[in-house]
């Protein structure tokens, strides 16, 4: 690939991108010029080197699993959320233990070997029910991975428990808790979080949830949310956060960032971020973020075309094909990709598309090529019907 031309690039922008390409690392100072930055095509490629320094293997990634949102009742109250409701919401419910296995046992049908399960902030329910709830799904599904209970409801956990947080931790680790969602992050800038959310973790906490949970050997993801009432200054905050924290721990797995969705939200006068800002931040994104290993991509936010983009401005994996997701498609997000739709957006690439699992290592590839068909069984037989299928990790 032709290195990039930096002649007609101002001074900042230029000598933050010479650095970045010469793999050095960038400061807050430099993220935030980039951020002035208009020259699309100049951040994509410079992304893209660095991406590919990364990851020079012929293939790009992408995962199977589900969402279950095992409970929507939240004692939070956050303006960019659809999906929630209050405690005494009629329309709140707690899934049954047979709708979870149901669930659970279609994805493993379909090629999953993975769980999202992330529910809201119940005021009612102690730690023994959580351990129960992952004891029971881990001796009935022992293959299956757990990637459950974003930070928010960690901290929630040691709030409704008075219990430490290394305490929560460790015993939901024991219960069978596999790696930890990066959901709640927002923007790590209490600022923001405090004029869009109430009753909700603030930004220490958020990072300390996952410093103990590194400090116990586990690993998860890191996300950021954007488009809505942060700046840019708080944006690059935000990324700046997220690499102390991995300086510190090495425990991120990915970093996956998308844009607010605001329709049906208290936050819907806001207008939508569009794809050029979605594709600058996740390239600005990849150079800042050195220490991270993988960047996803949201096609869930943006739809195929840019979602497919992606992998040229920084990502180098599809993200997840979840086959149920709530919490977005409430914000009236409605994006679909098949299993099809999301290997031949890798392969139109030159690229080979690999399932991977929650810790990016290949899964193999007859198991792969057996999802592959079960997919689009399902597919056939779904024809006709309205569709769940969308995706998100977190």
């Amino acid at each position: 690939m032709n290195a990039p031309n930096l002649k007609q690039t101002p001074t900042a922008i230029r000598d933050a991108l010479e650095r970045a390409l010469d793999g050095q690392r960038i400061t807050i100072a430099d993220c935030r010029s980039l951020f002035d930055c208009d020259d699309l095509a100049l951040l994509g490629t410079v992304a893209n080197r660095i991406s590919l320094r990364k990851h020079p293997e012929s293939y790009r990634t992408y995962n199977i699993d589900r969402n279950i949102n095992y409970t929507n009742v939240c004692t939070a109250v956050c303006d960019f959320c659809a999906f929630y409701r209050g405690p005494k919401d009629p329309e709140g419910y707690v899934l049954s233990r047979e709708e979870m296995y149901a669930k659970i046992e279609e994805t493993i049908q379909l090629g999953g070997e993975q769980i999202l399960l992330q529910g809201g902030l119940h005021p009612h329910f102690k730690l023994e029910w959580y351990e129960e709830m992952l004891s029971d799904l881990r001796a009935k599904f022992p293959t299956v991975n757990l990637h459950a209970f974003s930070p928010p409801e960690i901290h929630h956990f040691t709030k409704v428990n008075k219990l430490s947080l290394r305490d929560v931790l460790a015993r939901l680790q024991q219960a069978g808790l596999g790696s930890l969602p990066g959901g709640g992050a927002e923007i790590l800038v209490d600022r923001v979080r405090q004029e869009i959310t109430r009753g909700k973790v603030l930004s220490d906490d958020w990072l300390n949830v996952m410093r103990v949970w590194h400090e116990l050997g586990g690993r998860g993801s890191a996300t950021m949310m954007f488009g809505h009432v942060e700046t840019l200054d708080e944006r690059v905050e935000h990324l700046h956060r997220l690499r102390e924290l991995q300086d510190e721990t090495g425990g991120f797995t990915a970093f996956i960032c998308w844009t607010f969705q605001p329709e049906h939200t208290q936050l819907a006068h806001l207008p939508k971020a569009s794809a050029f800002q979605y594709l600058k931040t996740l390239a600005i994104s990849r150079i800042f973020l050195d220490n991270f290993d993988n960047l996803q991509s949201s096609w869930v936010t943006q739809g195929l075309k840019m979602g497919q983009l992606s992998l040229v401005f920084g990502a180098n994996d599809m993200g997840s094909l979840m086959i149920e997701e709530n919490v977005v498609a409430e914000a009236g997000t409605v994006h679909f990709l098949s299993l099809d739709q999301i290997r031949d957006s890798i392969s139109e690439l030159g690229f080979e598309p690999r399932q991977r699992n929650v810790h990016y290592r290949l899964v193999d590839k007859q198991r792969e090529l057996a999802a592959v068909e079960a997919h689009r069984r399902w597919m056939r037989g779904r024809e006709g019907q309205s569709t769940e299928l969308v995706g998100l990790e977190r």
